[in-house]
């Protein structure tokens, strides 16, 4: 099979040389942004979107006829778009991992597969919470892989309208602490205060 990883984030690396060890499977890296011409001249079989910063476009979705597969780490249809495991804790919406079709909408698409997470505010970082998501989003691929390039899922549409954020909303929280070795309970303070509800 010939596959097609997009990434820009090296903790996506693990998942991608893991493919990289599966018999009779051809992956490639790719961090640039992609384009209709590409993808016809590369021909994929599957498209692996993680942590890939670059919209793609409809000509491309069209093209890959539900074949573009998307990992992100949050329970959606909560916190789609940028940072959502910060905005998880902000917001107390359910945290967890999904790994959906890719769509024209960001985070929209039907969801293959889900998993719901749980963490001890008091004793949980920003990053120690990050690095488990990421854990537990390439455990759930790996398991369910040769379900994935099969065209035997029934991909289950996303209920409710959830939430989604951008970078300059992420950015605007970021610069209000000093590390991501910050607790999840002081986090939610320090942004309690930043909107006066303290």
């Amino acid at each position: 099979m010939r596959i097609l990883f997009l990434t820009n984030n090296k903790i996506s690396y693990e998942l991608y040389n893991w493919i990289k060890t599966k018999e009779n499977e051809d992956v490639t890296l790719f961090e640039d942004r992609i384009n209709i011409d590409f993808v016809r001249n590369f021909k994929p079989d599957i498209i692996i979107s993680y942590n890939y910063k670059y919209i793609v476009k409809k000509e491309v979705i069209d093209y890959m006829k539900n074949k573009i597969v998307n990992l992100h780490i949050s329970l959606l249809p909560c916190n789609k778009g940028a940072s959502p495991n910060l905005w998880s804790f902000l917001e107390d919406t359910p945290k967890g991992v999904t790994i959906h079709l890719l769509d024209e909408g960001l985070d929209t698409g039907d969801i293959l597969f889900q998993k719901k997470i749980y963490f001890d505010e008091s004793k949980e970082t920003l990053k120690s919470s990050y690095i488990k998501l990421h854990q537990e989003i390439q455990k759930l691929f790996k398991e369910n892989w040769n379900k994935i390039k099969s065209d035997n899922l029934v991909p289950i549409p996303q209920v409710g309208a959830g939430s989604k954020h951008f970078i300059k909303d992420s950015n605007n929280i970021m610069s209000l602490i000093d590390s991501w070795d910050i607790t999840i309970l002081e986090l939610k303070e320090i942004y309690k205060k930043s909107k006066g509800d303290l």
